[in-house]
């Protein structure tokens, strides 16, 4: 899976837990919950679901790596078989 199809599913993801919001407008080094106004709860569920559609799990003490878009792209990159 390339960098694209990662982006897209984890921009299909944030659409579900923000409706309302673009996140193809995300910079690459924004902070995905403080730009999109997500609050932990939310973004707890949103990590679930990457995990339950790309098979990559995403235990707490990674999280620091994962809140912007391009680390998260980059954290699936590397682990997705």
């Amino acid at each position: 899976m390339n960098d694209d199809q990662i982006r897209e599913i984890v921009f299909r993801g944030l659409r579900q837990i923000a409706p309302e919001a673009d996140p193809a407008l995300l910079r690459s080094d924004e902070n995905i919950r403080e730009a999109l106004d997500i609050d932990s709860f939310g973004f707890l569920q949103f990590l679930i679901g990457l995990s339950e559609k790309t098979g990559v799990e995403i235990p707490e003490a990674d999280y620091e790596q994962v809140f912007t878009l391009g680390g998260l792209v980059n954290y699936l990159a590397a682990r997705i078989t």
